[in-house]
């Protein structure tokens, strides 16, 4: 996976400060595109407003479009906690869940939303190395 110039500053989202967690927003050759309905740069516009996120390449999992993926913290990371990848995150709803679940403090230190357990994915292995 390659950052691209859309990434974030060191990943700082609103002036709140930095986050807990961080979003990987994948914006290539089908998510982010005419492929799938849908307002991506609203999306990605709002998520950056808001939470740290970084803009991928192509994930690898097209058919899960539009695909983000939410990182624990460096530090729930080191406890256990694993990136949790959302498949077929194309209504601006589910994506106020992703900002308010990163908010409180992402995998393994907030529980997600039941709504998002609708999204969740297990990626191929090629992709899940993220």
């Amino acid at each position: 996976m390659s950052r691209t110039a859309a990434d974030t500053a060191e990943g700082r989202g609103a002036a709140k400060g930095p986050a807990p967690s961080r979003v990987v927003v994948c914006r290539d050759c089908c998510c982010g595109t005419v492929k799938v309905p849908g307002d991506h740069r609203s999306q990605t516009a709002r998520l950056r407003s808001a939470v740290p996120i970084r803009v991928s390449e192509c994930l690898d999992v097209c058919e899960q479009a539009n695909v983000i993926v939410v990182q624990p913290s460096a530090e729930a990371r080191r406890a256990g906690a694993k990136p949790v990848w959302l498949g077929l995150v194309n209504d601006p709803d589910a994506t106020e869940d992703v900002i308010a679940w990163v908010e409180a403090g992402g995998p393994g230190v907030a529980p997600m939303p039941e709504i998002l357990e609708l999204y969740v994915f297990v990626p191929n292995q090629r992709s899940a190395r993220l």
